[in-house]
C-alpha cells in the first residue's frame, strides 16, 4: 500500500510522465559506520574489521576519515570536517564525554571500539534482528529521491546522501604515529550531504550532481542529530 502511495506522490510532484520508482528491497542492510584516521595508531585493525564486514550480505559498511588526528603530523587523505561533525553528533546521542577513535556505530543505535571485532559483530547481529518499519524509498530519475510514509522518531528525522568509493585503497603513511605503514581502506565515504528533514510524511529530495562516476550512492533516513537508522536505499537497488 505504501509503495503504491509513493508512486502517486512521485507522479503528482514530478509530472504524469515521471518514471515509476524502483521497488524498495524487502530487507534493509545494517549500516555500520567506522570513524577512523590514518594518523591514529590503533585504527589499522579497525579498518580491517570493517573491510571484512563490507563483504557480508546484509551489511552496508561505511568508512569515515576524521581530521582531528592530523596534528600528529600526517594529514588524512580522505578526511573532511563533516565526517567528524557526524561522529560528534553520535557522541552526544550516546552521552559520551569525547569522540573515541576508532569507533563503530551500528544502525545509529549502538557503538563500540572499531578494533574489537567480536563486539562489532555482536552489534551487527542484534541490529539485523531488530524490528523495523522503514519508509518506501526510490530514486526518481537521476537527481531526486522519494521517501514515503513511516513512523518518524521523536524529534523528527533527517535524510542523508552518502557517496562512497567501493574499491579497496591502500595509503602509505609517511609521517606521524603510523609512519612507514600502509593502511587499507574499504568503502571510503567521499561525500556526505544532509538533504533535509523528514517528518514521516512523503517527500521528494533533490540530489547534488554526481562528480565522480566511480562512487556509489546511498540514501539514509535516520533520527535527527545522530539518531537510529530508519531506512536505507542503495543506488544498486534502483537498477
Amino acid at each position: 500500500m505504501r509503495q503504491a502511495f509513493l508512486s502517486v506522490l512521485v507522479t503528482a510532484l514530478v509530472g504524469f510522465a515521471a518514471p515509476a520508482p524502483a521497488k524498495t528491497p524487502a530487507a534493509r542492510p545494517v549500516v555500520v559506520e567506522l570513524f577512523t584516521a590514518q594518523g591514529c595508531s590503533s585504527c589499522g585493525k579497525a579498518n580491517q574489521v570493517v573491510a571484512a564486514l563490507a563483504d557480508e550480505k546484509g551489511v552496508l559498511a561505511l568508512t569515515y576519515s576524521v581530521d582531528y588526528w592530523d596534528y600528529l603530523g600526517w594529514t588524512d587523505t580522505f578526511a573532511k570536517p563533516a565526517f567528524a561533525a557526524r561522529q560528534r553528533a553520535y557522541a552526544q546521542k550516546f552521552s559520551l564525554r569525547d569522540v573515541p577513535t576508532p569507533q563503530v556505530v551500528v544502525g545509529g543505535r549502538e557503538q563500540a571500539s572499531g578494533a574489537k571485532a567480536e563486539a562489532v559483530e555482536s552489534l551487527v547481529r542484534d541490529a539485523a534482528k531488530a524490528p523495523a518499519n522503514p519508509p518506501d524509498m526510490a530514486f526518481v530519475g537521476t537527481n531526486r529521491v522519494a521517501v514515503g510514509t513511516a513512523p518518524a522518531p521523536r524529534g523528527g528525522g533527517e535524510v542523508w546522501l552518502v557517496r562512497y568509493d567501493p574499491r579497496e585503497q591502500e595509503i602509505e603513511v609517511k609521517r606521524g604515529d603510523n609512519r612507514g605503514q600502509t593502511l587499507v581502506h574499504r568503502n571510503v565515504v567521499r561525500e556526505l550531504v544532509r538533504l533535509g528533514p523528514w517528518t514521516g510524511r512523503p517527500k521528494l529530495y533533490r540530489l547534488p550532481p554526481v562528480t565522480d562516476g566511480a562512487l556509489r550512492t546511498v540514501i539514509i533516513v535516520q533520527g535527527a542529530k545522530g539518531g537510529r537508522v530508519i531506512g536505507v536505499l542503495l543506488q544498486d537497488d534502483a537498477k
